[in-house]
């Protein structure tokens, strides 16, 4: 199997491409674009090459899946470049990132393109005990091994999962994904609480947001404190949109920015 592995936002250092490299060798190639080590201010190259670069990964046919390096900031900036430019090939392929990478899963996802999944990057395994969690990236893409799914996934109910700030940007432009009927697994870090409210009342107040099975929140990690605590957790302000919103609350979901972030294959 040969996995493509593009930056859409932040780049990566060599030396993460060949500790990820070494733990697939024997069941998959690991193809690394060189545009993932480029440097523009933030981001892993211009908005132009990191657009090419994964147009030429994801429609080339000698490369069976797209495996994003790191979140950061950046994927939303090359939606309108990447999405009407790929072609039949690109849509064999699984798509797997999370958090900044939320975005392009959206697009993807709204476009029909591809199997897109919310789950670890490469650059995962820089954190303590990071190997488990690419480790686990590789047994969903090359063996579709159930033990790395999010447990409670269903073959009878579609599921999608996304970063919240990043779904929160993603309403209302056209790259919004239909999510009708889809149980909606969502999760969070480095931001204050409010902020958490103030998407989550954003999300639960779109119309076709409305339409979702219901929510499940993961992991809300590295909040920051606020100089006035803001008085409720990440499950309460989760269960009180969801009672404004009429959305069900259907509990606590295994994924988050850490190393035991589950995979969830979006439909």
């Amino acid at each position: 199997m040969r996995i493509g592995v593009v930056a859409p936002s932040g780049r990566i250092e060599p030396d993460v491409a060949e500790r990820a490299s070494a733990l697939a060798a024997g069941r998959a190639e690991l193809v690394i674009h060189p545009q993932c080590y480029a440097a523009h201010g933030h981001f892993a190259g211009t908005d132009a090459e990191r657009a090419e670069a994964f147009i030429a990964m994801a429609n080339d046919p000698a490369i069976d899946a797209i495996w994003f390096a790191r979140g950061g900031y950046g994927s939303c900036r090359i939606l309108d470049l990447v999405i009407p430019r790929l072609d039949r090939a690109s849509r064999a392929k699984a798509y797997m990132g999370y958090s900044d990478g939320g975005s392009l899963l959206g697009a993807l996802y709204r476009a029909g393109i591809g199997r897109p999944a919310h789950g670890p990057v490469l650059n995962d395994i820089v954190r303590d005990n990071g190997v488990l969690a690419v480790a686990r990236a590789l047994d969903w893409l090359v063996d579709r091994a159930p033990h790395a799914l999010e447990p409670s996934l269903s073959a009878r109910i579609p599921a999608a999962a996304f970063n919240i700030t990043i779904l929160s940007h993603l309403i209302g432009t056209p790259h919004q994904p239909d999510l009708a009927g889809h149980v909606l697994m969502l999760e969070e870090v480095s931001e204050y609480m409010y902020a958490i409210d103030r998407s989550l009342c954003h999300i639960t107040a779109n119309a076709d947001i409305r339409r979702v099975a219901g929510i499940m929140l993961g992991r809300c990690s590295q909040i920051p404190e606020n100089e006035v605590d803001f008085g409720e957790d990440e499950e309460q302000v989760a269960r009180h949109w969801c009672a404004v919103s009429g959305i069900p609350w259907l509990g606590r979901a295994d994924i988050g920015h850490d190393v035991a972030n589950k995979i969830v294959p979006f439909g």
